[in-house]
């Protein structure tokens, strides 16, 4: 049982700090979800880390905290409300680079499926933005 206890206080957030965090919007459109694929891709690549926006704006103490721990903060937003980068902000945190996928020339609609010839041309895109 004492190993158990041992493991289980071994166990580490899966938000834990990066050294780039990536922070994305996940709104109800196909940028946002574009902003969320973004974030997952690099990702996968090793060029960052996703972080949880949500908690940031739900001022989740672990969070926060793993915020505090990231040499760069990335926000990467959907659309002009950018909201990612709001939640940073208010949180008191400084955003380091700021991405807005429709600044890229994808147009905002309902849709929430992604294209992978699009996909594939935001990345490429927000990759040189980024400098990776």
């Amino acid at each position: 049982m004492a190993e158990e206890i041992k493991m289980a206080e071994g166990v580490k957030c899966a938000c834990e700090a990066a050294i780039v965090g990536l922070y994305a919007c996940a709104g109800g459109s196909n940028v946002g979800q574009m902003a969320n694929k973004v974030a997952v891709d690099l990702t996968k690549k090793g060029k960052g880390k996703i972080m949880c926006t949500v908690g940031i704006g739900g001022n989740v103490p672990g969070i926060l905290k793993s915020t505090e721990g990231t040499d760069e903060i990335v926000a990467i937003d959907g659309c002009p409300l950018v909201c990612a980068k709001k939640s940073l902000e208010l949180a008191g945190f400084t955003v380091d680079k700021s991405i807005v996928i429709t600044e890229m020339g994808m147009k905002k609609d309902g849709k929430l499926d992604l294209e992978e010839a699009e996909v594939n041309e935001v990345m490429a895109k927000v990759e040189s933005v980024l400098g990776i």
